[in-house]
């Protein structure tokens, strides 16, 4: 199961075309400027690609153009889910950095892509490299800050994240603040943080939304359906058909039980940008709804999207390795899958991602090692809670694997169309009889 909040890691993409009120040479050439792209206004998007293409064509030696036009290309992939357009924007980027190496904002899309892709080490070295020539521009540590969270190197990351909050207090920096304090346990803080991302607001409504999205997942981590529903409805009253909005919405009726609606919810957001997880997410709820053939279809969807996605040079393995240890039918597989994300992300989703795939093939001993590192930051999370307490109880150990399946449920008793069951299940046995064997 890929949690519920996975793509939240790249705040930073949800500010990608910040860039266009502040590239004074582009904005010369008679493009509007960023106010102007919303996207609620169907199509507009592309009339600025084609707009920048324009120009790159007509003054190649342009790289403020280069430039606007990769982070065009990257936001066009936010908003489709389509991951050809991150070939697109590394050409024209690439392209930028032959000319000049030393092109601040080249390199900022560049480090922008490769956070996309989950390249977070490639993502740093380019973040430091920007900051190395112009210190002054908070774009800059964003790309810092999301490569540190990935790469494990939390302590950094909150130093990055401050440095870039009091240089320009935005969504951007507001967000990553956000995330810090949920990945170090304060939920409340995160909320507090995110609605001031909310309310700072992006370039874009698109952005401002996603961040909206993010308020509603938090509240959402807290069990706290009904604010988290409210949440996500209003920014379907913002932006009409916004797909994490609907996935959003999906996964409160699937929580609830609404199993027919939260179908319908999901195949409304899979239409409208078909994103792994929201396919995860329509197969879980037809495996709650007892519906194991749908399920199966939807898995099988989600293998060929990250092929794709590979295909265009996203290292999905972590992602991959979490879903095939969920549904999938070879934990071997998924362990090496694990161990080879986690030597590249080394961070506590790497570590619960790891610990979950070396459950699966009986390692508990190793697993537990893995799990208490994923924890070791104090994160309030009720599925990660949960999986320690079926490694503790797979180890025999009935007092610890008591302990965190009842913060898991105590915490969010709505965390998963598929787990909650598993985790009242076992708690139960785990009280009544100590240790009895390990979930299926």
């Amino acid at each position: 199961m890929i949690p519920l909040r996975y793509r939240r890691v790249l705040a930073g993409l949800g500010i990608v075309l910040a860039v266009l009120v502040t590239v004074w040479a582009f904005l010369r050439s008679g493009v509007p400027s960023a106010p102007a792209i919303q996207q609620s206004q169907p199509g507009m998007i592309d009339r600025f690609v084609w707009s920048y293409q324009e120009v790159v064509r007509r003054e190649p030696e342009n790289l403020d153009a280069h430039a606007l036009l990769g982070w065009a290309y990257i936001q066009k992939a936010r908003e489709t889910g389509d991951p050809a357009y991150y070939a697109r924007a590394e050409a024209v980027l690439d392209a930028a950095l032959r000319r000049d190496e030393r092109h601040v904002e080249s390199l900022i899309g560049a480090g922008t892509l490769a956070l996309a892709r989950h390249q977070f080490r490639d993502a740093l070295a380019l973040g430091e490299r920007a900051r190395a020539i112009d210190p002054y521009v908070p774009r800059v540590y964003g790309v810092i800050a999301d490569a540190q969270i990935e790469l494990g190197m939390y302590d950094a990351a909150v130093t990055t994240i401050q440095t870039m909050v009091d240089m320009r207090p935005d969504l951007g920096s507001y967000s990553r603040a956000s995330y810090a304090r949920e990945l170090h346990g304060d939920l409340d803080g995160a909320i507090e943080a995110m609605d001031m991302a909310v309310r700072a607001g992006g370039p874009t409504t698109e952005n401002t939304e996603w961040a909206r999205v993010q308020l509603g997942h938090l509240y959402a981590a807290k069990g706290d359906l009904i604010n988290a529903e409210r949440t996500y409805r209003l920014s379907l009253e913002r932006l009409p058909g916004y797909a994490h909005a609907l996935a959003g919405l999906a996964r409160i009726s699937a929580a609830q039980g609404r199993f027919d609606e939260a179908i319908e919810l999901y195949g409304q957001a899979v239409a409208r940008m078909p994103l792994p997880e929201f396919v995860i997410g329509l197969g879980e709820t037809y495996e709650a709804a007892g519906r194991p053939e749908d399920a199966a279809r939807q898995y099988d969807l989600v293998r060929a999207m990250q092929q794709l996605n590979q295909a265009n040079g996203i290292d999905a393995d972590l992602e991959l390795a979490l879903f095939e240890a969920d549904h999938g039918s070879n934990p071997q597989a998924a362990l090496t899958l694990a161990k080879s994300a986690y030597e590249r992300r080394p961070g506590v989703k790497g570590a619960e991602t790891l610990a979950w795939a070396l459950y699966r093939t009986g390692d508990y001993t190793e697993a537990r090692n893995k799990i208490e590192e994923a924890l070791r930051l104090g994160t309030q999370d009720a599925l990660l809670f949960y999986r320690a307490g079926v490694i503790a109880r797979a180890q025999g150990d009935s007092v610890a694997a008591q302990r965190w399946l009842s913060q898991a449920l105590e915490l969010n008793p709505y965390f998963s169309p598929v787990y909650v069951s598993h985790a009242r299940t076992a708690l139960a046995d785990v009280r009544a009889a100590g240790n009895e064997g390990r979930l299926p």
